[in-house]
């Protein structure tokens, strides 16, 4: 997640008057009265002359690369082993005598081509182009990445070697990576929020020749580093105007014609050399300690499991509509925006680079997806927004929101268990409240809404599911290249769903209840990790299974469920295992007025929790020191007059620590022993912040940093204390 992560949406739909607490007004649903309304739709680029659009597309029309019975189809590479960690061997595939894991292995080239023959005039990409609405078809989108890779090719990119992408979600940014694929790089995404360093260590990991950046902030963390990255060859900016010239340096326009002396048969061969069980793309891992490693994905990684995934939400070929904006470095939004929009001929509208500072709900509003993935902190920003503005209603509108919100959970908690009883009202609930929510939000023909990536609280899965909103889990990683799996049709709330088709699953080493260490098996399971033998046989069994260093369980209908991590689990003085998760969720759920929290307790003798409030960001994702509007009315309920988070910690403001104290409480009360109670809490001058290094790039905790961090306090809760009984 970008470094503004922290304030998603919490401007757009405060801005909305989004009442899912109340009913919205009719006339007033969905934009600012101070916002102008959104750009007409976007018109295909037909015309060859559209240079401001689409700037180095070729006119021509695409010249289809031969596939004859001996082509990428059907040929793979040699190999011995089912993983390595070399960037030039290829693999042998855990392909399946029948059913989907037995389908035919393709190149990321042949898929793309496929649609282009299907599709070719569709509209593909849609994207603000000075602030007008532009879009480039398939037969387009697929004849820039042509020319990308030629220019690739021109400066210089070597086999298997890295083209190292940084930069915020763009036409651009597929163009590059996909291009990188075609003349046979290694595409690899880059977190915009990485420090110099960071940039420095994945693009002499990778061997990168030619790094893609967005804007000057971007280039200017490359310009420091460079000398120290001896694959270094060229460096393209494709936002903004150059501030300066080198010899290395080009332009989007410069670049994109750089490879025009490059011929068709020139670059085919290259295309018709790759084979299916061959490394084309490198996804990152944010680590929560030492340094990123780099997960190798094979052709055959990504075009089967894009596949298998569109087959399963696609409804319409060439209908879907998607958002891009989560970090294209992330698997999940890189299997989603590219790979399965390309598998099933959809359309991908771009975000705004402001997207998680509010204008996201614009982009759902013009674009109204009929998929949409949110990591958890998407919707809980939607949750507090809707909420913020329900205070706001007039109490007749809160007792009719509250009614409706009672039916939908209702009806919503029948479909999942396949009754589909339609309790009496539904109908008038619909009508008041759910299609009007739905329409503010941008979500009314969104079949699939879902979340991943992080744990989310049951209070938000319910909070959505009781304005007729399923939110489905999804569960994988970047080593099983995405979703691993899903919940489509059939859900339950608090599970992650079921295996996908012509894939497997087992527990490993299950304790009494069930509980054990979540494996993956399945053409979606990495080739291994760039240059660590050693990483990859540790997260490779000798049998090829991928444990994932989850615990979960199954029900008795096989849906899966996550317990924890089991290098998470904090392992007590007195040697009991507890998962840190629940209890942090269990008191989020009781205190809406905190942020994050944390659980300390490994090798202590009793459990101890790190406390952050909810705080306002400022456009970097800073966390400042103002309270969010809904600590701030919290606080007014409450006769207290702070507006700042150094108010409430100075003088531990005695409404506030008491009012934590006692959600605390409850959930102690609900604790299966007394181990598993907390004893202790600090409410922390700063909330947890990507920009701070708590989070990581998706939100999640990155706990050993936090330890280390707040190491004083830490010691201080622990320092001569006694558990308390």
């Amino acid at each position: 997640m970008s470094a503004t992560g922290e304030s998603i949406l919490s401007n757009g739909v405060a801005a909305m008057d989004l009442h899912a607490d109340s009913i919205p007004p009719d006339s007033e649903i969905s934009v600012n009265q101070n916002q102008k309304p959104p750009p007409a739709p976007a018109q295909k680029l037909a015309s060859p002359d559209a240079k401001e659009v689409a700037e180095g597309l070729s006119t021509e029309e695409p010249r289809v690369v031969p596939m004859s019975t001996q082509s990428l189809a059907t040929t793979l590479a040699p190999a011995d082993k089912l993983w390595s960690a070399s960037r030039d061997k290829a693999v042998n595939l855990r392909m399946e005598a029948s059913g989907p894991g037995s389908e035919t292995p393709v190149t990321i080239h042949q898929m793309f081509l496929e649609t282009v023959e299907r599709s070719g005039d569709q509209t593909a990409l849609v994207f603000k182009e000075d602030g007008q609405t532009a879009s480039l078809t398939w037969r387009q989108y697929y004849e820039q990445c042509r020319a990308a890779a030629k220019s690739f090719l021109k400066l210089g990119l070597e086999r298997f070697h890295g083209v190292g992408i940084l930069g915020f979600n763009s036409p651009e940014w597929f163009i590059s990576d996909i291009g990188c694929i075609f003349a046979g790089g290694l595409a690899a995404g880059i977190y915009t929020t990485n420090s110099p360093e960071a940039c420095q260590y994945v693009a002499a990991n990778c061997e990168a020749n030619i790094l893609v950046v967005e804007n000057q902030k971007q280039l200017d963390k490359i310009l420091q580093v460079k000398d120290q990255l001896p694959h270094l060859k060229a460096i393209i900016q494709y936002k903004g105007k150059l501030q300066q010239k080198t010899s290395i340096l080009y332009s989007w326009e410069e670049f994109m014609k750089v490879g025009e002396d490059v011929s068709d048969e020139q670059l085919n061969a290259v295309i018709d050399s790759q084979r299916a069980n061959e490394c084309c793309t490198l996804i990152y891992t944010s680590g929560t300690t030492g340094n990123p490693k780099g997960v190798m994905l094979s052709q055959d990684n990504i075009t089967w499991t894009a596949r298998i995934s569109s087959g399963l939400i696609c409804k319409n070929y060439g209908q879907e509509i998607l958002i891009s904006y989560l970090p294209l470095s992330h698997v999940a939004a890189q299997m989603v925006d590219i790979w399965i929009s390309m598998s099933f001929s959809g359309t991908t509208y771009f975000a705004e680079p402001d997207a998680l500072k509010g204008s996201l709900v614009n982009t759902l509003k013009e674009a109204r997806p009929t998929c949409f993935l949110g990591v958890p902190r998407v919707w809980e920003k939607m949750q507090e927004g809707m909420r913020a503005g329900g205070e706001k209603a007039s109490p007749l509108k809160k007792r009719v929101a509250d009614w409706a919100k009672s039916i939908g959970l209702q009806y919503n908690y029948s479909a999942m268990e396949g009754e589909n009883l339609v309790p009496w009202g539904f109908m008038l609930a619909n009508n008041l409240v759910f299609k009007k929510v739905r329409a503010a939000l941008g979500l009314d023909r969104c079949r699939y809404c879902f979340t991943g990536a992080a744990p989310i609280t049951k209070d938000t899965l319910e909070y959505f599911l009781s304005l007729n909103i399923p939110v489905k889990e999804l569960y994988g990683m970047s080593e099983s290249s995405g979703p691993h799996t899903v919940s489509i049709d059939e859900y339950r709330i608090g599970s992650c769903g079921k295996v996908i088709p012509g894939s497997k699953i087992k527990l490993n080493n299950p304790d009494e209840e069930g509980n054990g260490e979540v494996c993956f098996w399945g053409r979606n399971v990495f080739m291994g990790y760039l240059n660590m033998p050693d990483k990859t046989e540790e997260a490779l069994d000798e049998d090829g299974w991928l444990h994932s260093g989850d615990l979960g369980k199954f029900d008795q209908e096989n849906f899966l469920y996550i317990t924890g991590r089991i290098k998470e689990l904090i392992i007590t003085a007195g040697g009991e295992n507890i998962p840190p998760v629940p209890i942090e969720d269990a008191v989020k759920s009781e205190l809406p007025i905190i942020s994050n929290t944390m659980l300390i307790g490994d090798k202590l003798k009793f459990l101890s929790m790190l406390i952050t409030l909810k705080c306002v960001m400022d456009d970097n994702g800073e966390p400042l020191n103002e309270l969010s509007s809904e600590v701030l009315d919290f606080c007014r309920r409450h006769s207290v007059t702070a507006t700042k988070v150094s108010e409430i910690t100075a003088n531990k403001e005695p409404a506030i620590y008491k009012a934590i104290q006692e959600g605390i409480d409850r959930v102690n009360a609900r604790s299966t022993s007394n181990a598993q109670k907390i004893q202790k809490w600090v409410v922390l001058e700063r909330d947890f912040s990507v920009v701070g290094g708590e989070l990581g790039p998706t939100l999640k905790l990155r706990r050993p940093i936090v330890v280390k961090m707040y190491q004083e306090k830490i010691n201080e809760l622990y320092s001569g204390a006694a558990e308390r009984q």
